[in-house]
């Protein structure tokens, strides 16, 4: 059996066992008939039908009169639903609350949770990136990760996440993808994907596959500017939209929509694919043959709005074909703008009627046909169970990936002296606390990113009398992304080490490794993936002889790392 085919009949197994804990999916209920959705659709005019399409922005840390604008649109343009960003669990179950007492129609409310509820709210689970999940290899874990997430969601009063990203990072300079991908294969995306989209959905959580039709293979943020592919159409279809075909096809809830430039598939200049009717309708809805969702990506990015400005961005949306309009900026604007679009013919009413009673039928899916609140006691405790950290230890344990050195690592010895250095970090780290529980003659030093000549030559004056050295190098940013930053002298001191007895743990994003040249020849190295205190656990488990590492290289990185590494 190949590569291909060992992918494929896991994917389906997933599918066969997550079956049969939900017996209809999303896709199904939308396309029967149902008294409550046309109840509902029924007392909506024509202006109200159009308002369900809008999903307004909202954030429980910007203030009261932040929240108190949020209110007053809501209740003024009936919406459809929110997407919630930065704050607190607590506040967002109060603020929900709120909210869906002011909408006649209950709202459904998203956010961005690609690894949990941390994504966005303080306080919260952050599971590892999708980057570390690549490398796992026990997909049973990713998909009661998916499982935990509903929970959470399901806790605080949200209905959908904007995830899982299914992209396929084949392009190492991506800055915006990157480690939100579980990798560059195909077939590890897409199991990756389908587990933890089905842990989800079998949790009873809306999800959205993004970014349609697969935004890996750029070196543009659409963020900031409109990504220009000029893949062949058989390239696209043999690669960047297999994981949206094979997941559409296990019956996915939602596809969100890219703002990227493909002329292969859409030949108007400067259109957006989010805005392109023959992606989003042509190849999503009909060739796909996606019944579920479609959801912009936001609708304030300068991908979208730098070619058609002042809610045209917002029009053409609707006319392409998507369901749900993401942060529009202006959604009474956009709707205005839209009730004029159907007077002149460039879209039906009829379209905007079949999108309407399928974000109904969503809302009955989640449950919402039924008036409930959102307990406000105890949030956090019900959004941090001691369930989900012990998930959390578990993905990062079965994702460390050692790429050099098992033999060196098991000749560890807690008896001798070692000295354990953190690079790019000031203080002393969980990974050397945790390392010098264990090795009983061990010595900690730092060396921040910016450390010089002098200060390193310090260190290395102290070094001759130790018989074992682990260093840990730690990207200490917010997001584990590319280009570490490391004085070009610390640069050259790993170089160095690496030519030494010198184990290594980089806790960073593994395409790092094409920037420290000289680690491909040390006598240990093992991938950490990010900087967090689980990742740190995991490898100082390693370090300790107590986890022997499973973890394989989702990505290949440069000359001597390549897909699939892992000892």
């Amino acid at each position: 059996m190949n590569v291909k085919q060992i992918a494929v009949t896991a994917l389906f197994s997933i599918a066969a066992v997550c079956t049969q804990a939900q017996n209809t999916t999303f896709p199904e209920t939308s396309a029967a008939q149902n008294e409550w959705v046309d109840s509902v659709f029924h007392k909506l005019n024509r202006r109200q039908r159009i308002a369900q399409l809008f999903f307004i922005r909202a954030h429980t840390n910007l203030g009261k009169a932040y929240e108190d604008s949020v209110g007053r649109i809501i209740k003024k343009e009936k919406l459809g639903g929110v997407v919630f960003f930065q704050g607190g669990p607590g506040r967002q179950a109060v603020l929900t609350n709120a909210y869906q007492a002011m909408s006649k129609v209950p709202l459904i409310i998203a956010s961005d949770g690609e690894w949990g509820l941390g994504m966005r709210l303080d306080s919260t689970v952050s599971y590892p990136y999708q980057m570390a999940l690549g490398a796992v290899q026990n997909k049973d874990l990713i998909y009661k990760m998916g499982q935990e997430v509903a929970k959470d969601f399901k806790r605080i009063g949200m209905h959908m996440n904007l995830g899982p990203v299914v992209d396929i990072n084949n392009n190492p300079k991506n800055p915006v993808i990157n480690y939100r991908s579980f990798g560059e294969n195909k077939y590890n995306v897409t199991v990756k994907a389908a587990a933890y989209m089905l842990g989800m959905q079998n949790g009873g959580l809306l999800t959205s596959l993004k970014h349609f039709p697969g935004h890996g293979d750029t070196d543009v943020d659409s963020h900031y500017d409109l990504p220009r592919l000029t893949f062949t159409r058989e390239r696209l279809d043999s690669l960047e939209m297999y994981p949206f075909r094979e997941l559409i096809r296990q019956g996915a809830t939602g596809v969100m929509s890219a703002h990227m430039n493909i002329p292969s598939l859409d030949a108007e200049p400067n259109v957006a694919s989010s805005l392109s009717r023959p992606i989003v309708t042509d190849i999503l809805k009909k060739e796909l043959g996606f019944k579920g969702l479609v959801i912009t990506d936001g609708m304030g990015m300068g991908g979208v709005v730098k070619n058609f400005p002042n809610g045209e961005a917002d029009v053409r949306a609707v006319i392409a074909g998507n369901d749900i309009v993401e942060l529009s900026l202006n959604s009474e604007r956009a709707i205005n703008l839209v009730r004029k679009a159907i007077r002149q013919d460039r879209v039906t009413m009829a379209q905007i009627d079949s999108s309407v009673k399928k974000i109904l039928a969503a809302k009955y899916w989640v449950g919402l046909n039924k008036k409930d609140t959102v307990d406000e006691h105890n949030v956090l405790a019900g959004v941090t169970r001691q369930e989900s950290l012990v998930l959390q230890q578990q993905l990062a344990d079965a994702s460390v990936t050692l790429l050099r050195g098992k033999e060196n690592i098991r000749q560890l010895t807690a008896e001798k002296r070692t000295a354990i250095i953190s690079i790019g970090t000031p203080t002393v780290t969980t990974f050397q606390r945790n390392l010098g529980a264990h090795y009983q003659h061990s010595v900690f030093y730092t060396l921040d990113r910016n450390a010089n000549a002098n200060q390193i030559a310090k260190v290395l004056a102290g070094l001759s009398s130790f018989d074992q050295v682990i260093i840990g190098i730690h990207d200490t940013r917010i997001r584990p992304g590319n280009g570490i930053v490391l004085s070009d002298d610390l640069k050259m001191f790993i170089k160095d080490m690496a030519k030494k007895q010198t184990i290594f743990a980089l806790f960073a994003n593994p395409y790092n490794l094409a920037a420290l040249p000289g680690l491909e020849s040390s006598k240990g190295l093992l991938v950490a993936y990010q900087k967090d205190d689980f990742m740190q656990h995991a490898a100082a488990s390693v370090f300790k002889n107590q986890l022997v590492p499973t973890g394989k290289l989702p990505v290949t990185v440069g000359t001597f790392f390549k897909y699939g590494d892992g000892e």
